[in-house]
């Protein structure tokens, strides 16, 4: 049992000690702080792009919708360069939609690459 004690002394200074570093160190960086926030006021932030939430050309319709509408419009199933071509989508766009859809359970792989609607 004295093992234990003597063990769970050490530990328990050893993290008294890392406390007083984490706190010196976040004191440091409180300095820094305002300095990188007064640069950042004088120059200007670069413009992000809004988040493609509608397919293009596609009013009123989200990119699930959109892809769903070409799968179920395909008797036998439609590809990946397919929807692609179709849907005007990137890769990513594609890839996330196909994976939601086939998690909802309107779809499904056929085979590697070619979706089906259920």
């Amino acid at each position: 049992m004295s093992k234990l004690e003597t063990q769970l002394k050490t530990v328990s200074k050893s993290l008294a000690a890392l406390s007083k570093q984490v706190e010196r160190i976040s004191k440091q960086v409180d300095k820094l702080q305002p300095a990188k926030k007064a640069a950042a006021k004088t120059k200007a932030a670069p413009a992000r792009k809004p988040a493609a939430k509608k397919a293009a050309g596609a009013k009123g319709k989200t990119v699930l919708d959109t892809v769903f509408d070409a799968i179920k419009h395909s008797k036998k199933g439609v590809t990946v360069a397919q929807l692609k071509q179709r849907t005007k989508l990137d890769a990513r766009q594609l890839s996330n939609a196909l994976y939601k859809l086939s998690k909802k359970g309107q779809v499904y792989a056929k085979s590697r690459g070619l979706y089906v609607k259920k």
